[in-house]
């Protein structure tokens, strides 16, 4: 398998924004998360998650149909690519996620960019966030309005998992890697 320096340096040779860094780095965490709760290999499920965006800043057109080809620049296997154009699903690929890692990435994709402007909102960033804040700020349509609820929806019941258990997931993996996105309180 492709290490993770590898990807990373990838990652980086065709996306130059910081937010998207962050975004990348979020959900890595968050795809590592899910893979331990289900006895899953974490360094595959976090490489697909930190992978899964190569192509969206320097390709936004080609999002997902680019990805192959930058991808075979480090050999990633097949496999590993069909579930990176696999999030893309019904918004700019007709590649179906199929497998429960390629479900939960087409799920946690938009889901970590509502718990991240949630976590924006707040003093404390991602210390302490619940359940309870996010799905309040979920019900708020004009909040981070880019993120689309359908495919969250869609891929819990694609997932077989309620929200609040998804949510859960997702602030569980980004609180692992919050200091590194700058989402943790400065201490002082």
């Amino acid at each position: 398998m492709v290490s993770r320096d590898k990807a990373l340096e990838l990652f980086r040779k065709y996306n130059k924004s910081e937010s998207l860094y962050h975004h990348a780095l979020e959900v890595e965490a968050v795809m590592r998360e899910a893979a331990a709760k289900s006895g899953e290999d974490q360094d595959y499920w976090g490489i697909v998650g930190l992978l899964h965006d190569i192509d969206w800043e320097m390709f936004p057109e080609e999002h997902c149909k680019k990805a192959p080809e930058l991808l075979k620049e480090i050999d990633l296997p097949d496999d590993m690519i069909h579930a990176i154009c696999s999030h893309g699903y019904g918004l700019v690929t007709d590649i179906q996620p199929e497998r429960q890692m390629e479900k939960m990435l087409y799920t946690i994709d938009e889901l970590s960019g509502l718990v991240h402007a949630t976590a924006l909102m707040r003093p404390e960033k991602m210390k302490g966030i619940t359940v309870k804040s996010v799905k309040k700020k979920w019900k708020e349509k004009s909040f981070a309005a880019g993120v689309n609820r359908e495919v969250i929806s869609k891929g819990a019941e694609m997932l077989n998992m309620d929200i609040s258990e998804l949510i859960q997931l997702t602030i569980d993996g980004m609180t692992k890697v919050a200091a590194e996105t700058g989402l943790w309180p400065a201490e002082g």
